[in-house]
């Protein structure tokens, strides 16, 4: 699905060059759920930037469902990011004057789906997720873990290839974070590729794998042991 080649990141000012990423190499399989660690300046939150097609490499290649990515213009990134990829953020990224309703709506109305069908895809992620009874509250009247179930109904809304999640837990307590880390645990075995960008060894342990960054680098992957016992049951 996800196919990285010497992946490389250069931020330029007039007196300073720092190399952000430095010749990553990388692959995500269809179904995979891989966390990304590293402290900050790691490269990790650059890196799913990228694979998010919310910026640019410098360098090296980047393929999507067999696609090369790098070179693309910002129209032709534009479509595929629409077409294949979801976010879930640290912050939400919520419209406080949009209900959750509309908040959820909204990327479909972004990709020109009928308001009929936006009804029924609306309701249906809506009562997966246990949203349906706040579908008509705005963001400020919900808990932070009812936020991010509202921020992963609009990831999910439009049934991206790919979930990219940046510090999912980030703000929240542990017994919301333990939530959120259940959900995405739930949509992996139903089949979603996800990656995630993560300072927490606890949530990294969800995943199959773990990816660790420093420098700009992959320094280490290992496999989580969590994963792997769940797998033999």
């Amino acid at each position: 699905m996800i196919q990285i080649k010497n992946l490389s990141k250069v931020f330029r000012t007039e007196e300073v060059e720092t190399k952000a990423l430095s010749e990553v190499s990388l692959t995500i399989n269809q179904g995979d759920f891989v966390s990304i660690m590293g402290s900050s300046g790691s490269g990790k939150s650059t890196l799913l930037n990228i694979v998010g097609l919310l910026d640019s490499a410098s360098g090296g290649s980047y393929e999507l469902l067999n696609q090369e990515m790098i070179g693309l213009k910002e129209k032709q990134k534009s479509k595929a990011r629409k077409e294949n990829i979801g976010f879930i953020f640290q912050n939400f990224n919520l419209i406080d004057e949009l209900s959750v309703y509309d908040n959820i709506e909204l990327p479909l109305i972004y990709n020109n789906v009928p308001s009929s069908e936006r009804k029924q895809k609306v309701e249906t992620i809506a009562e997966k997720l246990n949203i349906s009874h706040r579908l008509k509250h705005y963001p400020q009247q919900l808990s932070g873990g009812q936020q991010q179930r509202v921020a992963v109904a609009r990831a999910l809304i439009n049934d991206p290839k790919i979930i990219l999640a940046d510090e999912p837990t980030g703000n929240l307590d542990s017994k919301n974070g333990n939530e959120v880390m259940e959900l995405l645990t739930d949509l992996h075995a139903n089949g979603a590729t996800i990656m995630m960008v993560t300072h927490s060894d606890y949530d990294a342990s969800f995943s199959q794998r773990t990816i660790n960054m420093k420098d700009g680098a992959v320094i280490s992957e290992k496999v989580n042991q969590r994963n792997v016992d769940v797998f033999k049951v």
